[in-house]
């Protein structure tokens, strides 16, 4: 992706999937985080100010693409962002989609269930906040989460209220292949799900932590269950190379960016979905004859009224 003698977007659009190539979770493969993706990863890319027309670039198409997508109105696209705290989900949002239309946008952020949500399966409350087609949906944290925060606090099943034989041994197989065929049925059905996880050490995770506390505008952005959670870092690290292992798909692969430098974070952010949007290739449609001569009509009666009083 790094050059500047790029000019079409069919050239762009092969920068682009090399570029993020290396970022991809084969699917079948068995996935160790810490020895298989590299949190400080830059692709080669010295500078900030170096990866910023990039970014730029990247946010444009994605920006085409978007208006495209709308248009059409045939495929939707669900991104699901996953990461630990202080990961920079909030950030990557702000920054990827800023030149898009909001209108075209979905964002939704998912907290602890609500008693509601509890009364149903644990994939209804996702479910029920899915892309409208022509829409970008965007999951901060998603339906992963079951097989993440709930893996790491078993505790949590408790108020799922499942059956005795919900909670066999095999539950978190079970959950993984529930979620493949969910994820495959939303495929199937015109949806592309573009899943990132951002890829942060323990180390730059302690250095946002301590910002977060030492400058009083972040302060509101830190939680003393911040730290509890940084104790089950190693609980963490097993859950989420287990669901990488078991839910990168050929239908709904996932993408491990590395996250310790926020910018070339948004940039892979902005060219995988740039590239999953291409692979879509959405079309302006096609008005037909007909309503090419209702045009023409309304053109001619709006240059009729050139030079007419108000």
């Amino acid at each position: 992706m790094p050059g500047r003698a790029v000019r079409t977007a069919d050239e762009w659009a092969g920068r682009i999937a090399q570029f993020i190539a290396p970022l991809r979770v084969e699917p079948g493969s068995e996935v160790d985080l810490g020895k298989d993706f590299d949190p400080g990863h830059k692709a080669g890319i010295r500078r900030k100010s170096d990866g910023e027309e990039l970014l730029r670039t990247g946010v444009a198409l994605l920006a085409d693409q978007q208006r495209r997508l709308a248009a059409q109105g045939t495929h939707g696209v669900l991104v699901c962002l996953q990461a630990l705290d202080a990961g920079g989900k909030d950030g990557t949002i702000r920054h990827v989609m800023t030149g898009v239309n909001p209108q075209g946008v979905h964002v939704v952020g998912f907290k602890q269930p609500s008693a509601e949500e509890l009364d149903h399966d644990y994939l209804w409350r996702y479910a029920c906040h899915l892309p409208r087609r022509g829409e970008i949906g965007i999951f901060n944290r998603s339906h992963y989460e079951e097989v993440l925060v709930v893996r790491v606090h078993p505790e949590l099943l408790d108020r799922q209220r499942l059956p005795g034989r919900g909670r066999r041994q095999d539950l978190w197989r079970r959950r993984f292949r529930e979620i493949n065929d969910w994820e495959r049925y939303l495929s199937d059905n015109g949806f592309r799900l573009v899943k990132l996880f951002l890829n942060l050490s323990k180390e730059e995770q302690r250095r946002r932590f301590l910002q977060r506390i030492d400058v009083p505008e972040r302060n509101w952005k830190f939680s003393a269950a911040d730290t509890r959670e940084r104790a089950r870092w190693d609980d963490y690290q097993r859950a989420f190379s287990a669901m990488l292992s078991a839910t990168s798909t050929r239908w709904a692969p996932w993408y491990v960016v590395p996250a310790d430098h926020k910018w070339f974070a948004r940039i892979c952010a902005a060219a995988v979905l740039a590239h999953v949007l291409a692979g879509i290739d959405p079309q302006y449609p096609d008005v037909g004859e007909q309503a090419r001569r209702e045009l023409a009509e309304a053109r001619k009666a709006l240059e009729a009224e050139r030079g007419r009083p108000r």
